[in-house]
């Protein structure tokens, strides 16, 4: 019998003012990749050099064009992931603004420049490689969940060798592993200024956890109101469909 050939999609993005080219046989953009790209704080005005690492099919950098007219370098590791995200750039004619790497972010000094990054975002593999919760066959779905190309160290290593100082990274990431993550900031000279939990609904513990640093900074961090994505009745709240669409 033959088996059935992956289908390629055109997905629009929360809002409908972008879209993204997707696989059904490859992990998809998922609502972390939303919240990082509109919580990470962009200039409104002049010009900053942008990364995002671990880009995937680019949901974060095409949500992030809405935000900034400012360069975005996408930095992604599998080939497949980084073709779709070149051709969603081009389909939404800001491949001029977003410009796809394809390369291993532990090994980009041939590639860009380390030190000359205003901004960085990452929505990394969240499970270690010893985690069975989760795991998957898959090889794409596999790199995407779990740390089998990077860690969470190479994560915030890589960011501050690209990071000028005074610059900002953002991550979203699980609230179980945010002690880790702050450990490892602070290891690297990067200074947790902005925490925002996402719950998925009143009654229910965090499920996400936005996080912003600084390189260089001084010690001081804001918790930000928390999000409740769903209400009773099941759909989202009124205030997370307003933010997040």
């Amino acid at each position: 019998m033959k088996q059935d050939m992956p289908i390629e999609r055109l997905d629009y993005l929360p809002g409908l003012k972008r879209q993204i080219y997707q696989r059904s046989d490859i992990f998809s953009y998922s609502m972390d990749a939303i919240l990082l790209a509109k919580f990470v704080t962009l200039p409104k005005r002049g010009e900053s050099r942008i990364i995002d690492l671990c880009t995937g099919t680019g949901a974060v950098p095409l949500v992030m064009s809405l935000r900034t007219r400012s360069s975005i370098d996408a930095v992604e590791i599998q080939p497949l992931l980084a073709k779709l995200s070149m051709k969603s750039m081009r389909h939404n004619n800001i491949h001029n603004q977003v410009n796809v790497i394809e390369a291993d972010i532990r090994e980009l000094q041939e590639t860009v420049t380390y030190g000359s990054y205003h901004i960085v975002t990452c929505n990394p593999p969240y499970f270690p490689v010893t985690a069975e919760k989760g795991k998957n066959l898959n090889e794409h779905l596999s790199i995407a969940r779990h740390e089998v190309m990077c860690t969470l160290e190479d994560v915030i290593r890589a960011a501050s060798k690209l990071l000028m100082a005074k610059g900002i990274v953002a991550l979203v990431h699980r609230p179980e592993r945010l002690v880790e993550i702050v450990t490892i900031m602070k290891q690297y000279q990067l200074e947790p200024k902005r925490l925002q939990y996402v719950h998925p609904n009143k009654n229910k513990e965090a499920n996400m956890v936005l996080i912003e640093a600084v390189k260089e900074g001084r010690p001081s961090i804001k918790v930000l109101p928390p999000w409740i994505v769903y209400g009773e009745d099941h759909t989202y709240t009124k205030e997370f469909k307003r933010h997040y669409e």
